[in-house]
């Protein structure tokens, strides 16, 4: 299966967007019927509104101190994210080998989420960031922080 990157023309038409997806298009003869599955493709800009905004709250955030077997505990990017995406309704169970079921977030990647979707996600994790990181911001606060930032990118 080929995979074509489109873009809205005129009125109801779909064109080429890339080279390669003319090259594909000119083959079909006319009348040819194809079979599409169609997803918005995600705004790169908006994708890195998204990591501006875990970004800052990651800066803010500031858990207490603990230990794991000695050692002290660090807070962990990756881990942030990952638990802002399960807090925000975005993760699905998984059991471990221990038989444990716990919860696995969703990617956020291009391929895996079209437009729509990722604008829930954004929506829904600037919720959770105001309930447990920024708690003193309200959502015009942190619109107009982040969108600083996304400025001086």
């Amino acid at each position: 299966m080929t995979e074509l990157v489109l873009m809205k023309g005129p009125g109801t038409v779909l064109l080429p967007a890339d080279e390669q997806a003319r090259e594909v298009i000119e083959r079909w003869r006319q009348g040819d019927g194809v079979r599409a599955k169609v997803s918005r493709m995600r705004n790169l800009r908006f994708h890195r509104k998204f990591f501006a905004l875990l970004q800052l709250a990651f800066e803010a955030w500031e858990p207490e101190p603990c230990e794991y077997r000695g050692e002290a505990a660090a807070k962990n990017f990756k881990r942030f994210r990952k638990d802002l995406l399960i807090l925000a309704g975005f993760a699905d169970p998984v059991v471990n080998l221990n038989g444990e079921v716990r919860l696995e977030p969703r990617s956020i990647s291009f391929a895996a989420m079209d437009e729509d979707e990722f604008q829930q996600v954004y929506d829904r994790v600037a919720d959770v960031i105001l309930q447990k990181v920024l708690r003193t911001y309200t959502r015009e606060d942190l619109d107009r922080v982040v969108q600083e930032i996304v400025g001086f990118l």
